[in-house]
């Protein structure tokens, strides 16, 4: 399958999940789900696996065992391009529209020490503020979850503190309903993009290398 945008039917089905997120509504509407959301998904990532590698477009189902809320069904579909432990590309469709990102979510006690010893590191912490300020620039939000003091083994008063508190570092992009989303355009739109958050996912990388 050529990937030629998300119908506006993918939004549309995530509109009308997030008011009735049944197994009833999933079961009446998941031909829509496979060929209006799945279907160009995957397309889209099949066309960029030659220059990011393979993604792993996630399973529509959501992890109920230990969560309060119940409802069986995620209402984005996402996918992932996974480089380094923890760290990669994202590419989403919700009924909020498309949006983008990159970085590191969900580290490990382990891979989180490595990352906040390059953030320390005097080097390699100015490179990434460098990174994070150019993307910024470039039109990205950086985020993503972050301590509310300093972690243990660091001055509060250190430098790069707000660097440091971070447990996960992302930069994204939010397309929302543009109209481009629905068009070819949106492949050209995520490559570029992506090809901007490298030097993010690569920084990253290398501290967990």
């Amino acid at each position: 399958m050529e990937f030629s945008g998300f119908p506006v039917a993918a939004l549309d089905f995530y509109d009308d999940l997030e008011v009735d997120n049944t197994k009833s509504f999933w079961d009446a509407h998941r031909g829509v789900y496979d060929e209006q959301v799945r279907a160009p998904m995957v397309a889209l990532t099949d066309a960029l696996a030659q220059e990011f590698g393979d993604a792993k477009v996630f399973r529509p189902y959501r992890d109920v065992r230990f969560a309060k809320d119940k409802t069986p069904y995620k209402t984005h579909q996402g996918a992932f391009v996974g480089v380094a432990p923890s760290t990669g590309y994202y590419v989403e469709v919700s009924a909020a529209g498309v949006r983008v990102g990159g970085g590191t979510y969900h580290a490990s006690g382990p891979e989180l020490a490595l990352i906040r010893e390059g953030m320390a590191e005097e080097e390699s912490g100015k490179r990434l503020e460098r990174i994070l300020r150019d993307l910024g620039r470039g039109g990205f939000d950086i985020g993503g979850d972050q301590l509310k003091t300093a972690p243990r083994g660091y001055d509060k008063h250190h430098p790069r503190i707000e660097l440091l508190r971070h447990k996960s570092l992302l930069g994204s992009k939010k397309y929302g309903f543009e109209p481009f989303v629905h068009t070819a355009e949106l492949l050209d739109r995520v490559r570029q993009d992506w090809r901007k958050l490298r030097p993010l996912v690569s920084w990253m990388s290398e501290q967990l290398d």
